[in-house]
């Protein structure tokens, strides 16, 4: 059956589409990049990284960058001699004794909390304080107990929130040279499962963060997680003299999962009060956002089958439910991201990003909850909402709109009307509005462009504050290709990026490396500098290989129905679309067909394990990073979503079991693992390589004991040279 499947998988996949004309021209003269300067942590990464402006953003009317120890301040047509700066010794010297930082060779980093008012924290060695930068005066001081990860200031920056031991304290701004209040504890009973002030569900439905204070700060509003129903999966701390267990709370897929609250807490009285979510207890409370007259709070309420979302209102005072302002629904999966966005002047007005209509798109809503009107529309997906003019009659944004491997920056009248596009040059545009909305900042990338970044008035022409230079000039850079490949389903154009071996020969046969993710939330191909090739496809072409990544079906930022092609067959489609890949390549007459490798970490280590064990005949080497096997095993929110439960959907979760085939394993399969993995838990990779021991195969076994799901830092430098010796010594 399998055999089968295979063959008509490979006679639905269309011929390569011609070369798109993107192919970028090698310098194959020069010398050879080492790892240390091509992966990030390496000793020389940031010498061949192109220039940025470090800090850039806006602060009041004027754009702020760092140049080494002091900060520039300058205005869209200005001179740079109009230029105003503040050294890191200046800064010290402003701020109360015993605030001292730790270094003023480099100007220290800064939290901006209101970037049209210029409030910004800075961390000290004795201290948090505010300033502001537009008056350069130090406005507060705040007792955070030495927390500063989940230290959250209200907008006026009068108060501070943290999280100690799982409880929640709140600490009113001190004035400078007059101490620091002490902080109140919202919360006293938290424990490792009764969990205060920290993100929640995984961090999935674009939380990042678990307190939220409203608009003028005179409420926090804050997760309250118990996850006492959710049985502990051990991470081992083998630092001590004696190994210790620690506990992580990971619903996996189909058991019971953590019961969310949202509390208020009234920064003036020091009282708080609970939402009357009701039941069911197991569901995701998501979006949360502030009225601007702070007597709403709303909440994307998601069902835990992921199929709905009602946007709801409850009374600030009371906890009270109010209303449900509309429900969103979907055959497969919904997957709100953003939280209500209220126009300016207009206090009963939002916008709501959705992918109702099958693309991601911006819809004006009333309270009421009644649609005015959808207010972009086609098939490409807004990727980032940036903000409204002060009238609130226009918005801004990012869209795939000119390409799916572009992002441009348009406006549009809240009314309705034409988009403009601000940014019309093709490529990937990054783009920061100024609070005024008169103009904006613009790091720009393309295949050709390493990185150039300007500030304009809108309307105006940009002008050039940054030209990176070529950081590869003197080195030998191999042919990078992008092109089109036709998906398995014989009609959706998938875009691949493809690194030629440098000093390519077509009279030779190479060896060729897909480098695969292929899941939701990740797109590899774009048109951001290199084509988006990363620095070990670099590496290896200079040791004679090919490397070949397709953005197949089941990725990001073209569609729902391009994504959700996944849903309750996670595998099939991707891996579809990357064997029609591996047709295009065996097209190509200077590839050796038997010397394919495939590698990939996380979803696409999953895919990589997958490719190896289906496709065992035609790939000959993998290496799989943190790679999910049992997707009974993985977390409830992320897997539920695109898997249904176990219970609903058991041969999906069968056939994507892939401790069950490890005696299809007939190649060289390398599995990396973090052992302290909360994202991926180790106990993944250590069931697959039981497996294979009980089904006498013979997969290799890397561990990197003190790293999560990635490998960052230094030691990724040691990663890549690992695998790439695993790949030298086998393919």
């Amino acid at each position: 059956m399998k055999k089968t499947l295979k063959l008509l998988l490979l006679a639905a996949c269309a011929a390569s589409a011609p070369m798109s004309g993107n192919a970028q021209s090698p310098a194959v003269d020069g010398k050879e990049f080492t790892l240390e300067q091509l992966m990030p942590g390496g000793r020389e990464f940031y010498r061949f990284y192109p220039e940025t402006m470090r800090g850039l953003q806006w602060m009041g009317q004027d754009y702020i960058y760092f140049e080494g120890n002091t900060l520039v301040f300058n205005r869209p047509g200005a001179k740079p001699t109009e230029a105003k700066k503040l050294t890191a010794a200046d800064l010290e010297a402003l701020i109360p004794e015993g605030c001292k930082f730790q270094s003023i060779d480099v100007f220290p980093a800064f939290k901006t909390l209101d970037a049209a008012k210029g409030q910004v924290v800075f961390f000290t060695q004795g201290g948090v304080i505010g300033f502001d930068m537009l008056r350069k005066e130090v406005t507060a001081i705040f007792d955070t107990a030495g927390e500063t990860a989940t230290a959250d200031f209200s907008p006026a920056g009068d108060y501070v929130a943290y999280v100690k031991d799982h409880n929640l304290y709140v600490a009113r701004a001190g004035r400078p040279n007059e101490g620091m209040p002490r902080a109140k504890a919202v919360t006293t009973d938290g424990t490792e499962t009764l969990v205060y002030g920290e993100a929640v569900h995984q961090r999935e439905f674009g939380i990042e963060k678990g307190t939220f204070w409203s608009p003028r700060g005179s409420y926090l509003a804050f997760y309250r997680m118990d996850q006492s129903m959710v049985t502990p999966t051990p991470i081992l701390d083998f630092q001590p003299h004696q190994a210790v267990a620690k506990p992580v709370y990971y619903p996996m897929a189909g058991t019971p999962s953590h019961h969310v609250t949202v509390g208020i807490y009234h920064a003036a009285t020091g009282r708080t009060i609970y939402l009357q979510t009701g039941e069911p207890q197991e569901k995701y409370l998501t979006n949360l956002s502030w009225s601007p007259d702070e007597k709403t709070l709303y909440i994307a309420e998601v069902n835990r089958a992921q199929n709905e979302c009602q946007v709801k209102a409850y009374d600030v005072a009371t906890g009270r439910y109010l209303r449900t302002l509309f429900t969103e629904k979907h055959e497969r999966y919904v997957e709100p991201q953003h939280p209500l966005v209220f126009l300016p002047r207009n206090d009963d007005q939002f916008v709501w990003l959705s992918r109702r209509d099958g693309w991601n798109h911006l819809y004006l809503y009333d309270t009421s909850g009644r649609l005015i009107r959808q207010l972009t529309k086609g098939e490409w997906e807004v990727t980032n909402f940036a903000g409204f003019n002060p009238k609130g009659t226009e918005l801004f944004f990012e869209s795939t709109e000119a390409s799916p491997l572009e992002r441009h920056f348009y406006r549009i009248s809240i009314k309705g009307g034409k988009t403009t596009d601000l940014t019309p040059e093709s490529g990937m545009h990054r783009t920061m509005l100024s609070p005024d909305a008169s103009s904006i900042l613009d790091i720009f990338q393309s295949p050709t462009v390493p990185r150039r970044t300007t500030v304009a008035q809108i309307g105006r022409k940009p002008e050039v504050l940054l030209e990176a230079k070529n950081p590869d000039v003197g080195y030998a850079m191999p042919e990078i290709r992008v092109g089109t490949i036709t998906a398995a389903d014989g009609k959706t154009p998938l875009y691949y990026k493809l690194t030629m071996p440098l000093h390519f020969d077509p009279a030779k046969k190479y060896p060729v490396i897909i480098y695969v993710y292929g899941g939701p939330h990740a797109q590899l191909v774009t048109k951001t500098w290199h084509s988006s090739v990363g620095g070990w496809d670099i590496y290896m072409a200079q040791k004679g290989y090919a490397v070949l990544t397709v953005d197949s079906r089941g990725s990001a930022n073209r569609g729902a129905a391009f994504e959700d092609i996944i849903h309750r067959q996670v595998g099939k489609a991707e891996m579809a679309d990357q064997m029609c890949g591996v047709d295009f390549l065996k097209s190509q007459s200077w590839v050796d067909a038997d010397r394919i490798g495939v590698h990939g970490w996380s979803y696409g280590g999953f895919l990589t394990t997958n490719l190896m064990l289906t496709h065992n005949d035609v790939f000959k080497v993998g290496v799989a990073g943190g790679p999910v096997i049992d997707w009974n095993r993985y977390e409830i929110m992320y897997g539920e979503r695109y898997f249904d439960t176990p219970e609903e959907n058991p041969d999906g979760y069968d056939a994507a079991n892939l401790s069950k085939r490890a005696g299809d394993l007939k190649g060289r399969l390398m599995l990396i693992h973090g052992a302290v993995d909360p994202v991926v838990v180790w106990q993944h990779s250590l069931i697959f390589l039981e497996a294979c021991v009980k089904a006498r195969t013979y997969p290799d076994y890397y561990v990197y004991p003190s790293h999560e799901h990635n490998v960052i830092g230094p030691d990724r430098v040691h990663l890549y040279e690992t695998i790439t010796r695993y790949f030298t010594d086998h393919l």
